[in-house]
């Protein structure tokens, strides 16, 4: 019996990475738990539960974490307004963006593009690690099962 649950565990964990997998190839595009759950034919609820236990954090958090970051690249690019920015990472309400973005960088993104000039000249790999959003902010506990 232990094995057909550990079985399902595991079958669960591959379905899991590829809505993982999924989010962060098409997180521009427009996805909601129902059509990730659909994609690997699960409940939404189920999903949800899912995910949150293996990754510390719910399918929405983590998509919208996706987003955030590639914003945070076209900022600091500077070739797009806000507003731009917002709707070609896949969000479609300018508030709810600007709110997530605050939440996880710590200030507004008109002021995040405003403050990325003076990164400029900043290797791309210390500038991802230095400029990447904090994730799990919701999460109490560090993710278990999944790296």
């Amino acid at each position: 019996m232990a094995s057909s649950a550990e079985s399902q565990r595991l079958r669960d964990l591959r379905l899991l990475r590829r809505v993982r997998d999924r989010m962060d190839r098409e997180h521009a595009q427009p996805l909601d738990v129902a059509a990730l759950a659909a994609g690997v034919h699960m409940s939404p609820g189920h999903l949800s539960r899912l995910f949150k236990e293996a990754y510390g954090e719910s399918p929405y958090s983590y998509l919208m974490t996706r987003r955030i970051e590639r914003a945070m690249t076209l900022l600091r690019r500077g070739e797009l307004s806000v507003t731009e920015v917002c709707f070609a990472v896949g969000c479609s309400s300018l508030g709810t963006f600007s709110t997530r973005f605050t939440e996880l960088v710590g200030m507004p993104p008109s002021e995040y593009k405003e403050r990325a000039e003076g990164l400029a000249g900043i290797p791309g790999c210390d500038l991802r690690r230095v400029s990447r959003p904090i994730r799990n902010r919701e999460a109490a506990r560090p993710p278990s099962g999944l790296a």
